[in-house]
């Protein structure tokens, strides 16, 4: 007896007329890059435009769902008569499925970039006869949809670009505006998509702000209905997202100290414990991340609006506990926008947890605000000196925002 298992795969939908969400939720995926922790999954969003004389396909999906995306496709038009794969960005979970595509339609055309061309024949081998290379302003028409390609490098790789539907006034910005997420498929569907949008920003975009401002420039005068990126829900409500983006771009922050910690013999976690109580009986918001279980993507998220980071870390064999040396590596790499920095420390014989730490952290905007090194464990001394950081941090974050 032969079992039958039928899979229910979500099907094509439309967002507007000619035009499709023909994407990928994958739910089950838990780790990006090797680094990013995806508690929700994400999804890999492709979109179908459909002109009275041709059609685009608006970046595709990770290798592996090649042929979900064909199915998907199959149900509007034929995947041998579409005309053009626009490429906004060539990471392979939005242009992994592109030789697929090339090989089932010998006609198609791909529009990048003038960098993206580089991409393209570096990750998928394309010829140049099948690229058409788009500038910024450029536009093409299907018939009845006209395309306009805005490039937005380092959103976030250098070859980037937007896609803008000009009659029906949807924003394709690929990476931007997006959110590592498989539930929901409109903003409206949900609540708290914002929170997920911010740790996106904090993993992905931080490290660009200020191209992110600039892009945001860019699309200051352009009416938007749709934003439609490729991870994520899509935003029927665009203002909220836009309005997001600024703050965060902008390096707005909040009276908030970020906490990263690591004990292992009790020092440190009574420090932080400390100097989180507190912090927060003067009304700081304080979010603390122990680093042995921390998940990278909520310090980022955290990282977006903090005023203050404060790393607490032992000393191990003559130098920081090298998960608070990871941690400083972050937060290095990922460039928030915070104005100062805290360093705790313990040690059995000789302190140095201290010197490595503003060793990873040289060549960074913070400026150290204090430290404080114990020996063995916390006395009353060191708990007289936790209040008074407690007190510099709180003038400082309340200075930092007014």
């Amino acid at each position: 007896m032969t079992i039958v298992i039928e899979v229910n795969i979500m099907k094509s939908v439309k967002i507007a007329d000619g035009v499709y969400w023909v994407g990928v939720k994958d739910w089950d995926r838990r780790m990006f890059d090797s680094l990013i922790p995806l508690p929700e999954g994400t999804s890999y969003n492709s979109y179908l435009v459909v002109g009275s004389e041709k059609s685009a396909l608006i970046d595709t999906v990770n290798p592996g769902f090649e042929g979900e995306l064909e199915g998907k496709i199959s149900e509007i038009v034929d995947v041998a008569d579409i005309d053009y794969i626009v490429m906004n960005h060539a990471e392979p979970d939005h242009s992994g499925a592109i030789p697929y595509l090339l090989e089932k339609n010998e006609k198609v055309i791909l529009i990048a970039t003038e960098k993206g061309v580089d991409m393209a024949k570096a990750y998928y081998d394309v010829p140049d006869k099948r690229i058409m290379v788009m500038k910024d302003g450029d536009v093409i028409s299907l018939g009845g949809k006209t395309l306009r390609f805005i490039e937005a490098p380092w959103l976030h790789w250098p070859e980037t670009m937007f896609t803008y539907l000009v009659e029906d006034k949807i924003l394709f910005p690929c990476d931007f505006f997006g959110a590592h997420l498989a539930g929901g498929f409109y903003d409206d569907d949900v609540p708290n998509l914002l929170t997920y949008a911010q740790r996106y920003f904090g993993e992905i975009m931080m490290p660009f702000s200020a191209m992110a401002g600039k892009a945001l420039q860019k699309l200051e005068n352009l009416e938007i209905d749709i934003i439609a990126p490729s991870h994520g829900p899509i935003y029927r409500n665009p203002r909220r997202i836009i309005e997001a983006y600024k703050r965060w771009s902008s390096g707005e922050i909040k009276e908030k100290v970020l906490i990263a910690y690591v004990s292992m013999w009790g020092a440190n976690e009574a420090m932080v414990r400390e100097l989180a109580a507190l912090l927060t009986a003067e009304g700081v918001d304080v979010k603390v991340h122990n680093l042995v279980n921390a998940d990278i993507g909520e310090i980022a998220k955290d990282l977006v609006d903090s005023a203050v980071i404060v790393l607490a870390a032992p000393t191990v064999l003559g130098g920081a506990h090298p998960l608070a040396i990871y941690a400083a590596y972050l937060v290095k790499a990922l460039r928030p926008p915070a104005r100062y920095a805290v360093i705790i420390g313990s040690h059995g014989w000789h302190g140095r947890s201290k010197d490595s730490l503003l060793e990873v952290l040289k060549g960074s905007k913070l400026e150290l605000l204090g430290d404080l090194e114990v020996r063995a464990r916390p006395g009353e001394g060191d708990y007289e000196k936790l209040r008074q950081l407690a007190q510099l941090i709180k003038e400082k974050v309340r200075g930092g925002v007014e």
